[in-house]
């Protein structure tokens, strides 16, 4: 049940709006992670953030993933009605001891008396904390402006409340200890909270309280925020544009997914060196200026990479965990359009420890910036870097401020063969870094590249992801999949990615 559900505030460190954008919230049987978080002062770019977080948060919000509001102050009561009526919802829940409250707008956004009941005993306790003396009438004062400021959030809300609902509130500058109150009491209905605080604090009484984390960004400043309003018209041809990529639709886990339609060229039919082979449609890829000369073409590279020194001992087959544990080393890509919306998502594997990322260059074509997250960590990376690409072979590597731990790429001492077992690891739909067995099915020329196939599942978003033996090496890099079919699907081979990947290993 709703009302029985426990929040955990503030689990992992948020220091930028960027990040409070990003978070996901987490649900382990009752237990929901909420995040209340004040972000000090301005770093510079701070409008830039909160701009980009809007058209993000928007985008999501249109296709239906999210509620998202940002409130550049909190309403006044406008008449002595309103006040009344609050009143009446106060003394209810008195009278019920406490234990349930309702007001219009809760019910119609679905949220239990139970838990809403809940909410206003800690946060009127807190408050109560806060002041050397809290009397009845100051108590009944406090809840009147509560309930009427949620109503008036609630009234925005695009969707039903439900507990696994990601909703992310956004206030700024706010000094006033009922205010401050209020938006600690919203957590406990399992929204996320930010406050932009570019101009002061809350009082130290209540940062003694403990109730919200804090990052200092830079220096106190008088910046002037725009009004947000949110229009769902403004957002439809962004996400149809994003349901039309060549690339996964962004999709934070777990959400329903819908399947973007996606792109694609017909391969060429009926070849000698592949006869029988099926009509197989590859993501479009998008054709770029050739690469600078100092930069070699895989394609027509004539040099091996040399066999990597290994010991017998090293080189040991690894079971099904071991080779699950290696995802550590194989990113979630978000491809972003020139206004920072997400706009799909990809995979992608570390293959040099000085930042170096291998992914499919119909990944990294279709953004302005990317964002890379690595497993188990809270950071996300943003970068510009296209190091290097080919649209023939379709591979790119993108570069981070990070030093890594990349997967061996096979030498190919020994031919792959049908039949042989292999491991995917990748990002389908977003979901981080799933990992899915198999076994070769075939090798094919596609558009005069050798492919391997492969039956381990994979879906859209998976692109760029890895392909390994049993050995947890590379063999190849997921590339496409066929949808009129089961489990067949493509990966570009390990002898071009060891040409591609030539001076960036090291």
């Amino acid at each position: 049940m709703e009302e029985q559900i426990k929040f955990r505030h503030n689990a992992v460190n948020v220091s930028s709006v960027t990040a409070f954008e990003q978070l996901r919230d987490g649900q382990r049987q009752e237990i929901r992670d909420v995040y209340f978080v004040r972000l000090l002062g301005d770093d510079g770019k701070l409008l830039q953030d909160v701009e980009r977080m809007d058209a993000r948060l928007s985008a999501e919000q249109a296709a239906g993933r999210c509620i998202y509001q940002r409130m550049l102050k909190l309403p006044s009561l406008a008449d002595r009605s309103q006040a009344d009526y609050y009143c009446g919802c106060y003394e209810n829940w008195k009278r019920d001891r406490e234990q349930a409250l309702e007001t219009e707008g809760s019910r119609q956004a679905g949220i239990s008396p139970k838990l809403l009941a809940r909410a206003c005993q800690e946060t009127v306790s807190v408050l109560a904390k806060s002041k050397s003396a809290f009397s009845e009438s100051m108590q009944k004062n406090f809840m009147v402006k509560l309930l009427y400021w949620l109503d008036e959030a609630l009234e925005h809300f695009t969707q039903s409340w439900q507990a696994d609902l990601n909703v992310k509130i956004v206030s700024h500058n706010i000094v006033q200890r009922q205010e401050y109150c209020f938006f600690y009491f919203l957590t406990h209905l399992g929204m996320d909270v930010l406050l932009i605080q570019s101009r002061q604090d809350i009082e130290e009484q209540m940062q003694r309280l403990e109730l919200s984390q804090s990052y200092r960004l830079g220096a106190w400043t008088e910046l002037q925020f725009p009004a947000y309003t949110y229009n769902e018209r403004n957002y439809e041809v962004k996400v149809q544009t994003a349901q039309k990529s060549s690339v996964a639709q962004a999709a934070p886990m777990p959400v329903k997914v819908t399947l973007p339609e996606r792109t694609r060229r017909s391969a060429q039919s009926a070849r000698q060196s592949d006869p029988g082979s099926v009509k197989v449609k590859l993501p479009e890829r998008t054709r770029k200026p050739a690469e600078p000369a100092r930069q070699s073409d895989p394609a027509s590279a004539s040099v091996r990479m040399p066999e990597r020194s290994r010991s017998a001992a090293a080189r040991r087959e690894k079971s099904y965990e071991e080779l699950a544990g290696l995802a550590s080393s194989v990113v979630l890509v978000g491809i972003h359009d020139n206004r920072g919306t997400m706009i799909g998502t990809g995979s992608g594997i570390m293959i040099g420890h000085k930042g170096y990322i291998l992914t499919n260059n119909h990944v990294a074509s279709g953004g302005c910036f990317y964002t890379v997250r690595i497993e188990e960590e809270d950071r996300v990376y943003e970068t510009e870097e296209v190091i290097k690409y080919n649209s023939v072979l379709d591979l790119a590597v993108l570069r981070i401020a990070r030093t890594l731990q990349p997967l061996p790429v096979y030498s190919g001492s020994q031919k792959l063969v049908r039949g042989q077992r292999v491991v995917a690891i990748g990002s389908p739909l977003g979901l981080f870094n799933s990992v899915s067995d198999g076994i070769i099915s075939g090798f094919r020329v596609i558009d005069n590249v050798d492919m391997i196939q492969f039956t381990a599942p994979i879906s859209h978003g998976s692109s760029g992801g890895a392909l390994l033996n049993m050995y947890g090496e590379v063999i190849g890099i997921s590339t496409a999949g066929i949808d009129e079919g089961q489990n067949i699907n493509l990966a570009i081979g390990y002898d071009a990615i060891n040409l591609f990947i030539q001076g960036f290993t090291g």
